[in-house]
Order: C-alpha cells, then sequence, then structure tokens
C-alpha cells in the first residue's frame, strides 16, 4: 500500500458540523467539530451508535438528510472545496470520485431491478459506454468482488440472493466507476463472521490494488483495529482520540478504555462482566 504521508491527502475535515432542527425550534448537533485527514490509507471511524460516524460519512458525500446543517472551516476532496461546489459537480463526484456502501443490502439496493441493471446504471451515468461494454464491465466488476457466475446473479433480484452476495454486489456497484475514495459504513454488520471476512478480505485487496482512500465506519472497535491503518474513535458527536491501530492498547482516554475493556477475553474469567460507565464531561 502507498504510504499515506507521501503525496497531499484525498480528504480534508476541519471542523465539521451536522446539524438538525428539533421540534421546540432549536438545533441538535449529531456531529461537533470532528477533524482529520485522509491519505490513501484505511482509516477506521468507531463508536456506538448515535455518536455521529455515519452522519459525518453522509456529510462528506453531501448526503446529510433533507433539514440537516453541514458546517466546516474545511471539506476539501483532493483541491475541490465540498462546501461551495454546485450541486451539478457534487454529483458528478458521488460515484465517478467518491462512494459509499450503506449498511444493509436489503434497504440500499432496488428490489424492482436486477443486480446488474443496477450496477450498469451506476456506469452510465459517469461513463459514456455501448450496452455492450457497460454489460462486459459489470461482468468483470461482479468476478472481482469473488462472485461466481456473474452472469446467472446479474440476472437476480436483490431478494434472490444472500446478505454476503448482496453486499458484495453494493461494493461492485460503488467500485465500479473507479473512485479514489470509498466510505464503507458499517459494511459487515448484517453478516455472519464467516462471511465478514469476505467481504474485508475483498475491501483490502481493491484498496491495496487501486490505490484508494477508505473510511471504514463500525461499532467493532476490535475489527477496526484489525483492518485499518487508524483509529478515529468518536463519542457523542466529537472525535474523542486518535491513534494508529497497532497502538490501540496505548489508548488513554477513559471512553476508549472502557471499550477495550468490554471485549470478550478468551481463557480468563471475568465475573462481574465488566460495564462501561459514561461519565458527562465526555461529551461537553
Amino acid at each position: 500500500m502507498l504510504d499515506p504521508a507521501a503525496a497531499a491527502p484525498l480528504l480534508t475535515v476541519e471542523a465539521l458540523r451536522v446539524a438538525y432542527p428539533t421540534r421546540d425550534g432549536g438545533l441538535s448537533e449529531v456531529v461537533r467539530g470532528v477533524s482529520f485527514t485522509l491519505g490513501r490509507e484505511r482509516l477506521g471511524i468507531v463508536g456506538e451508535s448515535g455518536s455521529g460516524k455515519s452522519q459525518t460519512g453522509r456529510a462528506i458525500l453531501g448526503l446529510t438528510a433533507p433539514g440537516g446543517q453541514v458546517q466546516a472551516t474545511q471539506l476539501r476532496f483532493k483541491d475541490i472545496d465540498l462546501l461551495d461546489c454546485p450541486p451539478e459537480q457534487r454529483r458528478a463526484l458521488r460515484g465517478g470520485h467518491m462512494a459509499m456502501v450503506l449498511q444493509d443490502p436489503k434497504f440500499s439496493l432496488n428490489p424492482v431491478m436486477t443486480i446488474g441493471a443496477q450496477i450498469e446504471e451506476t456506469l452510465r451515468t459517469h461513463q459514456r459506454l455501448t450496452q455492450a461494454e457497460a454489460r462486459e464491465r459489470m461482468l468483470a466488476a461482479l468476478a472481482d468482488v469473488q462472485i461466481d457466475l456473474p452472469a446467472r446473479v446479474a440476472g437476480l433480484y436483490p431478494h434472490e440472493v444472500s446478505g454476503g452476495m448482496g453486499q458484495r454486489a453494493m461494493i461492485a456497484m460503488m467500485l465500479i466507476a473507479g473512485p479514489e475514495l470509498l466510505i464503507a459504513d458499517e459494511p459487515t454488520s448484517a453478516l455472519d463472521v464467516t462471511v465478514q471476512l469476505q467481504v474485508l478480505r475483498i475491501l483490502d485487496q481493491l484498496v491495496a490494488q487501486r490505490g484508494m482512500g477508505l473510511i471504514f465506519i463500525s461499532h467493532d472497535l476490535r475489527l477496526v483495529a484489525s483492518f485499518c491503518d487508524r483509529v478515529l474513535v468518536m463519542y457523542a458527536g466529537r472525535v474523542v482520540e486518535e491513534l494508529a491501530s497497532g497502538r490501540l492498547h496505548e489508548a488513554r482516554h477513559p471512553y476508549t478504555r472502557g471499550l477495550l475493556d468490554c471485549l470478550p477475553q478468551l481463557g480468563s474469567a471475568r465475573h462481574p462482566l465488566p460495564v462501561l460507565v459514561r461519565q458527562v464531561e465526555w461529551s461537553l
């Protein structure tokens, strides 16, 4: 893999904030001052549900829900200011240069289109190709994510494939146009352990081969630590700690230490089981 420090960052996020209006007319901040840079590397963002992980990823791609307010000192993809670029340019960037694999293919794939048609549609949105060229590229993309008999799978509808195959089809769809940045939002949470490992191996190979930048969003600290190069730990919309995955045992923030302490440990009796005791000052 390329040294992430050897070139200018693909993505720069500085003081990112995302807020939504409340019923009483106020604003509720779900992302509060998040800052990081991403090179051609694997960056993990870990935290509990509601910590702001997915909202951070959606804000980067311009997919914040209607009514949401996004602010940042800097939000830049290479030399493009994502906050000021026209909507047409932002749409062209999505899929063609930046892509996002969502959590569950059952809710992300169109149930009335075949898998092959959906992947071809993504490709032809960003590149001018004949129907035959698009089909050839689509079949190659399914083969790249280790789907056997891609021509058969291309003709199936989402409800006719397993969760693992559906997730691999989603990865093929997001990568077919050759993006430089991939955001994977809990891509393995709906899969069993064996299929999780298969999907992670596919992502690892594709990122290494293509020299991409990957943001891997998860609530599984051990999974992120074993797969990513760096780890950001989020709590209540903020980044509370950042460190290399190989130095996770050196974490100092009590939230990170609490998460580590709650991980199962083989060969040791733990009674009572550890409980994460949250402190009010963590969310201030």
